[in-house]
């Protein structure tokens, strides 16, 4: 008697199993279109950052030292050095923290108290 072999390592792989997983179809995409951008086939659409946030002006206007306003509004001291020394910028919400901060400071320091 002879063994049958497995029908499924026989059959012919399917139209979707040679697309491969949306991850790398996605990702093939993704390197179609930059090249079509690099060879300037296609015009993509550029993507900026939102303009620096100036955390000394801020930290000024509301008559702090560092020290005292990273207490104040519960911020790291070092990363505010490094905001302040443009070696890191702030994220969007805390860009959105300090905006606040800006505009109404005592309001801020009231909210953190409670």
């Amino acid at each position: 008697m002879s063994k049958k072999k497995n029908s499924s390592a026989l059959r012919k792989p399917s139209k979707k199993a040679n697309k491969g997983t949306k991850f790398g179809r996605d990702l093939i995409r993704g390197a179609r279109q930059i090249l079509a951008h690099v060879e300037r086939r296609k015009v993509m659409k550029e993507y900026t950052l939102p303009v620096p946030i100036d955390v000394k002006r801020i930290r000024a206007k509301v008559g702090m030292s560092q020290a005292e306003f990273a207490d104040a509004f519960c911020l790291n001291r070092r990363t505010l050095q490094q905001w302040e020394q443009g070696k890191a910028s702030p994220d969007l919400a805390v860009r959105a923290y300090l905006t606040v901060i800006e505009r109404n400071p005592d309001v801020v320091k009231a909210a953190l108290r409670q």
